[in-house]
């Protein structure tokens, strides 16, 4: 079929340029729903008024948020523009769903001591890291062994959001977890050699430059699953990190046997690492590198937070003598 060559050519493409498979799944599923939506129609018979009216039909029918109609912006101007060879986009009458103005959930720091009370092992390393260096849970989970720099206190975060890569701070408390964690992947992947297996999986490029490069100790996680999994673009076992819905199923229970009531997430730990430096007195543009925001404006978010709080304003009634 017109549809699966179609599909296939995508694939080639997003790896060709060694995007995520997370990537590659999000523009797979957006452009089979465009398609859908046009009555299965090829692309290359649609006009940008198509595109323009599924756009605004997630906006104005489907109620979306601003980045999910984003995401399918990106993988239909990726469809046209590196995949068909057409001409750029020009959807003029394009309706943008409304940004959220909700602002982030963050914790005090008595809350976020209380909830890692309440989190143990593995979990209770990764929740630090999210607290203590403002990592995303994906950056976070994707460390591998080079990515960690001891000497220095550092973090290395490789292709993070927008596919940049960064620097940030690694808490002194941590140190010491870390070391006895690389200790503990060096265990399993002496192991996992042992038995055949251990390669890691690396870009395309790199892999094919230096074939042997993926059996180094450097490029393991920090964090390994338990099990393997086969990769499902090479079918090669390799072993992953662990999940990260498993680190906010822990997340949660601790919130709840801390007696917390608010929604407290991964992110929320990040939110809360900007937020109290913030208040510790660290300079916005520090804390927009160490969090990897490309625009001032996303890390500016804390100060509103910041400033509407409860400690920054003082009510009327608590002046009453």
């Amino acid at each position: 079929m017109a549809k699966s060559k179609l599909l296939e050519s995508v694939r080639q493409e997003i790896r060709r340029r060694n995007y995520s498979y997370r990537t590659e799944q999000s523009y797979i599923s957006w452009i089979v729903r465009f398609i859908r939506f046009n009555g299965t129609r090829h692309p290359l018979e649609l006009t940008d008024t198509e595109v323009e009216r599924y756009l605004n039909f997630l906006a104005n029918e489907k109620n979306v948020t601003s980045s999910t109609q984003n995401q399918a912006l990106s993988a239909l101007v990726f469809l046209y523009k590196q995949v068909l060879k057409q001409p750029t986009l020009k959807l003029d009458s394009l309706k943008r769903a409304k940004p959220s103005e909700t602002l982030p959930v963050v914790l005090s720091q008595e809350e976020v001591k209380q909830i890692l009370s309440h989190i143990s092992g593995i979990s209770h390393l990764i929740c630090t890291l999210l607290y203590g260096s403002g990592l995303r849970i994906s950056e976070c989970l994707r460390l591998r062994i080079q990515d960690v720099d001891l000497e220095y206190q550092q973090l290395w975060v490789r292709s993070g959001k927008g596919n940049r890569d960064r620097v940030t701070l690694l808490p002194q408390k941590s140190v010491g977890d870390l070391k006895r964690q690389i200790k503990k992947v060096k265990l399993i992947h002496d192991q996992d050699l042992n038995n055949g297996l251990g390669k890691a999986l690396l870009p395309k490029a790199l892999s094919k430059k230096y074939p042997e490069e993926n059996i180094q100790f450097r490029w393991q996680y920090v964090f390994p699953s338990k099990s393997l999994a086969k990769d499902p673009r090479s079918g090669i076992l390799h072993r992953y990190h662990i999940s990260s819905s498993l680190v906010n199923r822990k997340i949660k229970r601790a919130t709840k046997k801390a007696g917390i009531q608010k929604k407290v997430s991964a992110h929320t730990l990040r939110h809360s690492f900007a937020t109290h430096l913030l208040q510790n007195g660290y300079d916005i543009r520090t804390v927009q590198e160490l969090l990897g925001h490309k625009n001032l404006k996303t890390t500016m978010i804390y100060t509103h937070v910041i400033n509407k709080g409860g400690n920054y304003i003082k009510s009327p009634v608590d002046l009453l003598k």
